[in-house]
């Protein structure tokens, strides 16, 4: 299927998403507020530039567009148009997202992955699942997680080998 749109109006729609005060960031932002945790926002004195960073609780959280950094889910579709492009941009993505949490954990933070599936579309968490599952990972969850629409599950970390 071809692009219903021209380069130029493509290049204009793609350069307008916003990668700070989105949706999915402001709803977890209003779920942390409300169950009184303190939390500073884009940190860019840590590697990746957390969206939330909960410095009484070591922890880390972002949110992630499935689209943007491949979600395994039914928000994440391959481009039809441009599609090699689109997947070596979006694997550059994966691949920071992995060396950045490997940082933060050698660092001694928690990283959590909040998914925008979670957040949004037909399958999304209530607010008080969501909820319950971040202040369970908060307060007492152990080593780094993800939520998606499965639950919290544990997250994969690798550690990317030392420069000399």
């Amino acid at each position: 299927m071809a692009d219903v749109h021209n380069p130029a109006t493509r290049s204009k729609n793609m350069r307008a998403i916003g990668t700070r005060d989105t949706a999915i960031e402001k709803r977890l932002a209003a779920l942390l507020s409300a169950s009184g945790f303190a939390f500073t926002v884009q940190d860019a004195t840590l590697p990746g530039r957390p969206d939330f960073v909960l410095q009484d609780y070591r922890c880390i959280l972002f949110t992630h567009g499935c689209f943007w950094h491949r979600h395994q889910c039914e928000l994440f579709k391959v481009p039809a148009t441009r599609t090699e492009f689109w997947l070596e941009k979006i694997g550059k993505n994966v691949e920071r997202d992995k060396r950045d949490i490997a940082r933060l954990c050698e660092q001694g933070w928690r990283v959590m992955v909040v998914w925008e599936c979670a957040l949004r579309g037909k399958r999304k968490l209530s607010d008080a699942a969501l909820t319950e599952r971040l202040e369970e990972w908060i307060c007492g969850g152990d080593g780094s997680a993800q939520i998606d629409t499965q639950g919290i599950t544990p997250l994969a970390v690798t550690f990317p080998p030392r420069s000399a």
